[in-house]
């Protein structure tokens, strides 16, 4: 079982950057591939982007490529969420999760869950 704890999130100008953070505990971090998502009020989860068990490979929801840049540390069991050129729609609440390949865009697909850390982006 792996537990995960957001951080990081705030409020942010357009056009603003912030780096989310993901710690895990447990020794299983390593095993999982761990995805992105966020969550704005009235919408259902959306992918933002994953991460593969080694770090090599990522994918990432057309609407933050280029501008969304996710990397993890195994050795420090954390995962990481780079936001550039933050914009208003990029509003809602994040959440990373860990499940079984990078290449899952789809919520029910991911094991575990965070908390959740609100970012706001407005001037």
């Amino acid at each position: 079982q792996v537990q995960l704890v957001e951080s990081g999130g705030g409020l942010v100008q357009p056009g603003g950057s912030l780096r989310l953070s993901c710690a895990a505990s447990g020794r299983t971090f390593r095993s999982y591939a761990m995805g992105w998502f966020r969550q704005a009020p009235g919408e259902e989860r959306e992918f933002v982007g994953a991460i593969s068990r080694g770090g090599g490979s990522t994918s990432y929801a057309d609407s933050v490529k280029g501008r969304f840049t996710i990397s993890r540390d195994n050795a420090k069991n954390t995962v990481y969420l780079q936001m550039n050129s933050l914009k208003p729609e990029d509003t809602a609440v994040y959440y990373c999760a860990a499940g079984g390949s990078y290449q899952y865009t789809v919520f029910r697909q991911y094991d575990y869950w965070g908390q959740g850390t609100q970012v706001t982006v407005s001037s």
